[in-house]
């Protein structure tokens, strides 16, 4: 039976301060783990919004509209556990090494950030050990656990992005990003044309996997896991409806 645990955050209130991973399906018997590294768009009272309103705090800059959703229906239907984050990306983002500029983005695509400008080493400390480092430790503790177990894992992270980028078009449906599992992703990528030839799919696109990203290379790659990244253009899971078409699509692509 699919279980839910939560990581618990360090001393702080619950109510405001969430834990930073949900563990969704902890015992599932899929060799897949799912990673969702921008679940969530929640930011504690006291950030106040890092001086921005509602209207941005629900955009992508926030979060990954409908990533929360499909990973949530794959984890039930592929009988997978799956990793999702509690907060949103503009307090630090996941799928970032530390130290690097988009890590505490003082601009997220055209939006100054003002909460994140000039931040202190204090602050950058508190947020890598209340919200990054919960999170990581946990995936690797999971995927260690099993390695002991003589049990294989193969990482699929579930982003979204939006259809227009600075102007730009961006005409794909989906993207399927890899560096190092490119047979794997050329795979799913041929199986997600399969299921509706309609679908515009592509490798590597909006995005490539490089040295700005983290789950990847870090739970996947340097660990000898298979390890794709799958972006879907938002506005298509942005819905309930949409989010279960798109998990159903997956589904299939990823038991090819």
């Amino acid at each position: 039976m699919p279980n839910s645990r939560m990581q618990q955050a360090p001393t702080l209130d619950q109510a405001d301060w969430p834990p930073a991973l949900e563990i969704m399906n902890e015992g599932g018997r899929s060799p897949i783990v799912l990673i969702c590294e921008h679940a969530s768009n929640h930011m504690p009272a006291e950030y106040e919004g890092l001086g921005l309103g509602a209207a941005d705090l629900s955009r992508h800059i926030a979060w990954d509209v409908g990533a929360a959703e499909v990973t949530r229906h794959l984890s039930r239907l592929l009988d997978a556990p799956a990793f999702l984050a509690g907060y949103s990306r503009l307090l630090i983002d996941l799928n970032r090494p530390l130290g690097a500029p988009s890590s505490i983005p003082a601009v997220s695509e055209a939006t100054k950030v003002p909460g994140n400008l000039g931040l202190g080493p204090a602050e950058r400390k508190r947020r890598e050990a209340v919200m990054f480092h919960p999170f990581h430790q946990g995936v690797a503790r999971f995927l260690d656990a099993r390695k002991a177990r003589g049990e294989g894992s193969v990482i699929v992270a579930i982003h979204s992005y939006t259809p227009v980028f600075h102007g730009k078009q961006r005409p794909w449906h989906a993207g399927v990003l890899f560096a190092q599992a490119a047979s794997m992703g050329r795979t799913v990528i041929e199986a997600l044309r399969g299921r509706n030839p309609a679908l515009l799919v592509e490798a590597n696109v909006p995005y490539v996997i490089d040295a700005n990203d983290y789950a990847i290379p870090v739970h996947g790659d340097q660990r000898g896991n298979p390890a794709i990244l799958i972006e879907i253009r938002n506005d298509l899971i942005a819905t309930p409806d949409g989010a279960a078409r798109w998990a159903g699509y997956l589904e299939g692509a990823l038991l090819a």
